[in-house]
């Protein structure tokens, strides 16, 4: 009986085998190394972190680590929608030689970000704020003062420097990846990468 029983096992499994071939695949870049063919695919680069052992985390820290990623989730789409809107106003004030049509064209694209993103920014807190300001930093290379100060003038940057500063934040901080902007740094590339 169980001669039997080994006999279909091995009927039951060769069968399974031999449909389990298919000829739907697909050709990669191959290699040949000490006579073997190697398959050569590009893979995207991913940054693996570390965490810290969570035995070495307090609850508090973790709740704050916790809000941080929130906040950097919220904020970072913001820094990069401030990045590719500077190129295109970039691009577009560098063909144009007349200044009053710089400034006629800043005016309206001013009135155009304020009407889309017034309310997204007003329901921030303070420090996704503060985040923000460093984030655009980051994706631009230029701190928010300077972007202002250049496309709508000193005035205009001094008044919005102004108000930063009543409520805490400063628009002339830059970005530092390596030093006290470590954890947000951390957080972007996970979220570039798609691991949170």
């Amino acid at each position: 009986m169980n001669r039997i029983k080994s006999i279909l096992f091995f009927y039951f499994l060769s069968c399974t085998i031999c449909f389990a071939q298919t000829n739907d695949g697909f050709v990669v870049p191959a290699k040949i190394i000490d006579g073997d063919t190697v398959p050569m695919l590009d893979l995207d680069e991913i940054i693996v972190l570390i965490p810290a052992p969570a035995s070495n985390i307090s609850n508090l820290n973790v709740k704050k680590y916790t809000k941080l990623i929130r906040d950097v989730k919220k904020t970072y789409p913001y820094a990069v929608i401030a990045e590719i809107k500077l190129n295109e106003y970039g691009e577009i004030l560098s063909k144009i030689t007349d200044e009053n049509k710089k400034k006629k064209l800043m005016k309206e694209a001013e009135e155009e970000i304020k009407k889309k993103f017034t309310k997204d920014i007003e329901e921030m807190t303070f420090s996704q704020g503060k985040i923000l300001i460093k984030l655009i930093y980051r994706q631009t290379g230029k701190t928010s003062y300077t972007i202002v100060k250049e496309l709508r003038g000193n005035l205009r940057a001094f008044f919005w420097q102004t108000i930063a500063r009543v409520f805490g934040a400063n628009l002339k901080e830059e970005y530092d990846p390596t030093g006290k902007d470590k954890a947000i740094e951390e957080i972007v590339l996970q979220i570039e990468n798609g691991t949170i």
